[in-house]
């Protein structure tokens, strides 16, 4: 294992976001936390620290606070419902790259872990909106320095120990397929949970992890590994 990281996370409040500080909370390997958020967490913890900052584009101010960190767990994301590619395209690939560029003024051994999809397209050229639009994200933090950059790639994703989606339809269709939990989690190619992917993404960083992208499978076999071996 490296040293203790210090994680800046984006989209905290999320439903993705809210797992990965759950797991960063209970994790040894992760010494701080700094929040990012549009709105208050509304949580206290030794380790934990909040910023409240309503526009992510203007990244002048919020430079000047992320000196000290090392990882980047990065849970922003928007629905492609009812948004142009234009628009789908300044929440998703223009928002993340800006910020990853303005971490590697700061620090340039950072680590970025990026919430994907599963479907990415990393080709750009194929007839889905947002499997484009994510696909060009990824390569654009792939061709950046980072010390390491990892993107993750889920599918289903059932929430654990409480945690709820903003969305209220997300929040429905996960109370139907709550009941079926205990069939669709043997598809792990496709289904993990908040919890095991926000100890993947900790393991990712900490051990190092040889692959860039990580699918439904990595990212559970991931944590499996780990906890059969420790």
């Amino acid at each position: 294992m490296e040293t203790k990281i210090n994680v800046i996370i984006f989209g905290s409040s999320g439903m993705i976001g809210q797992g990965v500080l759950r797991e960063c909370l209970a994790s040894n390997d992760v010494a701080s936390i700094l929040v990012v958020n549009r709105r208050s967490y509304n949580l206290t913890h030794p380790k934990l620290k909040e910023i409240i900052y309503e526009d992510l584009f203007d990244l002048y101010a919020l430079s000047k606070c992320v000196a000290g960190y090392d990882t980047c767990f990065f849970c922003v994301g928007v629905t492609s419902a009812g948004l142009s590619e234009e628009e789908y395209s300044k929440m998703t690939y223009k928002l993340t790259t800006k910020i990853a560029e303005m971490l590697l003024t700061i620090n340039i051994d950072f680590r970025f872990c990026y919430i994907s999809g599963a479907g990415t397209d990393i080709s750009e050229r194929g007839r889905t909106m947002w499997a484009r639009v994510k696909g060009k994200t990824e390569n654009a933090l792939l061709a950046l320095p980072f010390k390491k950059a990892y993107m993750f790639r889920p599918g289903f994703i059932q929430p654990m120990h409480g945690i709820k989606s903003r969305t209220r339809l997300y929040n429905v269709l996960y109370l139907f397929f709550k009941p079926l939990y205990f069939i669709l989690k043997h598809f792990k190619s496709f289904v993990t949970t908040t919890e095991t992917l926000g100890k993947a993404m900790i393991l990712a960083v900490t051990t190092n992890y040889e692959k860039n992208i990580l699918e439904s499978s990595d990212i559970n076999a991931l944590v499996k590994n780990h906890e059969q071996n420790n």
